[in-house]
């Protein structure tokens, strides 16, 4: 990792404040690799699991990166996977006693772990809470066992429901993650899916199209999946029936009843600031004159490995100044509110003239409406929302 000089160094940007600062941890273990995850995980069983010297890398790496961020609040702390869930609460519990060690955490920190429904994970919900978790993510994807089955699942509807109901009791909010236009679903299923989570009365809920990703195995032996006129059918159903529910669409994906949007992925799509630690983790880091990516190694042992020598980050790169619009506009238009222009500005350090040639196209394309004080997607641009954010593309 480069010093702390290389990063304060005179550049052509000039940021007037750092954004928001989140601490993301990928745990990169699952029982099963999922057919459509092309996420940075891999296949252990439980009792295989090196969890002491993961987390002794995670503490090595996480001690590196300190200087980057020093004097700086943490907003929130998401950990992810893989199925960190897997981990057991009390090596959670002293994951999160290290950072707090280490890190300003500010009073009402957002903790998010990821979670999966097997009843050997659900029997975990409550020591995760006692050790400091305070919001679960339940990545249920159906209710609906033959989907399951087909989306490479571990877990059935019945754990599936169990697990929520778990979620439900041991925490004050929670995530549940759905996915549709899976392979032969129909309009009925979906609202079945949509029905049942709706009933468990999550107060989070993201909703995600199943997309055919790289180097998956539904890359090489793609299912039949809904057309996309179906596709679209299905979401106006899904906004519909959460609507009804009292779950607003603040995000693309997201729907949260009052106070329990993720502070987390906000943080993502507002173009805050994240440190990652842990096996091809992804960091965004700003500094006065310029915002720089990260990524640690990919390999879990070649992480462990390099984390222990102090060497953890695979790459480090400055973001060019041409493409710091399509890095903000891309998160930025995820949201149903879109941004502030006073935000662009503040978070890029570039004049609102960078973006100014694609929002008057975007603008006659209809798909963003320009206010005083604000910038949204329009309902056509939310449909549409790849082809309104590639006319930010340098």
């Amino acid at each position: 990792m480069k010093d702390l000089a290389h990063y304060m160094r005179p550049g052509m940007l000039q940021l007037p404040a750092l954004p928001p600062l989140s601490l993301y941890v990928h745990l990169p273990w699952c029982l099963k690799k999922c057919p459509y995850c092309d996420f940075n995980s891999h296949e252990m069983r439980p009792s295989e699991l090196p969890e002491q010297r993961y987390l002794d890398a995670l503490r090595a790496d996480l001690e590196a990166a300190l200087p980057l961020i020093w004097g700086r609040q943490v907003h929130s702390i998401f950990i992810g996977g893989g199925t960190p869930s897997l981990f057991t609460p009390d090596g959670i519990a002293r994951l999160l006693s290290d950072v707090r060690a280490r890190l300003n955490l500010v009073p009402e920190c957002e903790i998010t772990l990821e979670a999966n429904p097997g009843t050997f994970e659900k029997d975990r919900f409550k020591a995760f809470r006692a050790a400091g978790v305070t919001r679960l993510s339940v990545g249920v994807q159906s209710f609906d066992d033959a989907k399951l089955r087909a989306l490479g699942r571990v877990h059935d509807s019945r754990q599936a429901i169990a697990a929520v109901e778990e979620a439900a009791a041991s925490f004050e909010t929670f995530n549940l993650d759905l996915m549709y236009a899976l392979p032969g679903q129909t309009l009925a299923q979906l609202e079945a899916d949509v029905t049942q989570a709706l009933a468990l009365m999550p107060p989070h809920l993201s909703v995600y199209h199943l997309t055919i990703e790289p180097n998956t195995y539904f890359a090489k032996f793609p299912p039949a999946t809904p057309p996309d006129d179906l596709a679209y059918a299905m979401l106006d159903r899904i906004t519909e029936m959460t609507t009804a529910a009292g779950l607003a669409r603040y995000e693309v994906s997201a729907y949260a009843k009052p106070g329990h949007r993720c502070w987390h992925n906000f943080n993502y799509w507002t173009f805050g600031d994240y440190l990652g630690i842990g096996a091809g983790a992804h960091s965004k880091l700003s500094f006065p004159h310029r915002v720089t990516r990260q990524v640690r190694r990919r390999e879990p042992k070649l992480y462990m490995d390099g984390a222990l020598a102090g060497d953890a980050v695979a790459q480090d790169e400055e973001v060019p100044r041409s493409g710091l619009p399509f890095e903000f506009m891309l998160n930025a238009l995820r949201l149903k509110d879109g941004f502030a222009p006073q935000d662009f500005i503040d978070r890029t350090g570039l004049p609102l003239s960078a973006i100014e040639r694609p929002l008057r196209e975007a603008e006659a394309k209809g798909l963003v409406a320009r206010e005083l004080a604000r910038v949204k997607p329009t309902e056509r641009g939310f449909d549409f929302l790849s082809d309104l954010q590639s006319l930010f593309l340098d």
